[in-house]
């Protein structure tokens, strides 16, 4: 019902407009000619419905045109002025009617893969999130354009701070602040100028990273053909702990900072 009402409002629009200038001009005599406010018309038939709607506007333009013009001739056919006004009319019309339903179309397709192209994103993102990898993806300025639900359960990262798009700077500050890493202080800052300066290199080389709570983590960053940069925190805890040396348990915890008193679960790195 929609499409149709956009498809007839052309045609109806430019014969109504031109009935009342025909009628206008039988009355009160020597009116300006209306194809100017025809071509407008056209324009915007097409605009509305292609140019389908279009052409046929610019056929009644052109028809109401010829009657139109007739009321001011004396004869019964047209002489070559007129013809030749007709002729520019209808090319006029009829180009218009293309061009800007050609223009209507490509708009449209544009509109379309945008959407599809936004569904994706947002069906990417939903599985992203559904995975235990953690996943970052930074834009060219090293921004963080989407930070998955597992990346921000590993590192205690508040919903908030992770859609401010934060830099991966700040993300690994973050981790700092919040104990996640399982590394004595004055090894953290050189970890995070490294790490940042392999970031920004594009370095794919993979590296563990042990996590205060028992958790190993395979991080791995990966060049974007835009420039950005894809970060990758695989779970390797299983892998990983079992070659741990049991004699360092009281080292780990010294580490983690929990005291004397530990659960069971947090012996994982002795095991």
């Amino acid at each position: 019902m929609r499409t149709e009402w956009r498809a007839l409002s052309g045609p109806v629009l430019i014969t109504a407009i031109s009935l009342a200038a025909i009628a206008a001009d039988q009355a009160y005599g020597q009116l300006p000619n209306p194809a100017p406010l025809q071509i407008c018309i056209v324009a915007v038939a097409a605009a509305l419905a292609g140019i389908g709607s279009g052409l046929v506007s610019a056929v009644i333009a052109v028809a109401a045109n010829a009657v139109f013009m007739r009321h001011h001739g004396a004869g019964v056919m047209f002489d070559i002025p007129e013809l030749m006004h007709l002729g520019l009319l209808a090319s006029t019309a009829a180009g218009t009617a293309v061009v800007t339903g050609l223009l209507r179309q490509k708009m449209l397709d544009a509109i379309t893969w945008e959407r599809d192209r936004h569904a994706t994103a947002t069906r990417l993102a939903a599985a992203l999130d559904e995975i235990d990898i953690g996943v970052v993806l930074l834009d060219t300025d090293t921004r963080a354009q989407f930070i998955n639900r597992a990346f921000r359960k590993y590192f205690a990262l508040p919903d908030a701070k992770a859609e401010s798009k934060p830099p991966f700077i700040a993300l690994m500050y973050h981790g700092r602040d919040a104990g996640c890493y399982e590394l004595p202080e004055d090894e953290l800052a050189h970890f995070i100028a490294e790490r940042t300066e392999k970031m920004r290199a594009g370095d794919s080389t993979p590296i563990n990273i042990k996590l205060s709570d028992g958790q190993v983590m395979r991080f791995q960053c990966m060049a974007l053909p835009d420039g950005g940069r894809m970060l990758s925190y695989t779970p390797i805890t299983d892998v990983i702990r079992h070659t741990d040396d049991p004699a360092m348990a009281d080292h780990y915890r010294s580490l983690r900072g929990h005291g004397e008193v530990f659960a069971p679960i947090d012996l994982r790195a002795a095991e």
